[in-house]
């Protein structure tokens, strides 16, 4: 039973911290798998190669820079929601705890596990950026681009040391989002 708990817990959590950073969670899961700190489902097995290490950082590195250059945050942010749905569906499906069961079951988990986790964060700080850039001309973004990775290191770091905590703590921070969402929505009204 902890090994599904712990299992699910992971992929969540690096799911969600796909909302931060797409690239950086998908890095620490390939290196994880690459030294065997952490289980791959079957099927999932490219994910801790060579290959998938230096994809991934090159990736990270490029999303990283990127993130510091005015205009161009704005711009990854209309590409980067999207693949943080994608790329939490494919980390939640690398991790939960089912094996051969229907495919459908897989990725229809993963996408509303882990895609929903990521889709949120990356929602919530889009838009934290796009009032920066509007209350600041952008000068603050640098900022909060630094604390976006931050987030995203410390937050794939912490999923694989301590995965069930660190789960917790993103899904009250996707459900917080969701709040001050919906709870704008419904004031506007």
């Amino acid at each position: 039973m902890s090994t599904y708990i712990y299992a699910i817990s992971l992929g969540i959590a690096l799911s969600a911290c796909c909302g931060f950073r797409v690239f950086l969670p998908l890095l620490a899961a390939s290196l994880g798998a690459y030294f065997k700190w952490i289980p791959l489902n079957e099927g999932m097995d490219w994910m801790g190669t060579l290959p998938a290490i230096i994809s991934f950082g090159t990736a990270a590195l490029l999303e990283i820079g990127g993130y510091y250059i005015s205009f161009v945050d704005n711009l990854l942010d209309t590409i980067a929601t999207p693949l943080a749905v994608v790329a939490g569906t494919v980390v939640a499906a690398s991790f939960l705890p089912i094996g051969e069961l229907d495919p459908l079951l897989k990725w229809g988990l993963g996408i509303i596990a882990g895609g929903g986790a990521a889709g949120t964060i990356q929602l919530g700080t889009g838009l934290l950026r796009l009032f920066s850039t509007k209350t600041t001309a952008g000068t603050a973004n640098p900022v909060l681009a630094t604390g976006e990775n931050l987030a995203a290191i410390t937050g794939s770091i912490a999923s694989i040391l301590i995965p069930i905590v660190t789960a917790l703590l993103l899904v009250l921070l996707v459900f917080y989002i969701l709040y001050r969402l919906l709870g704008k929505g419904l004031r506007s009204k």
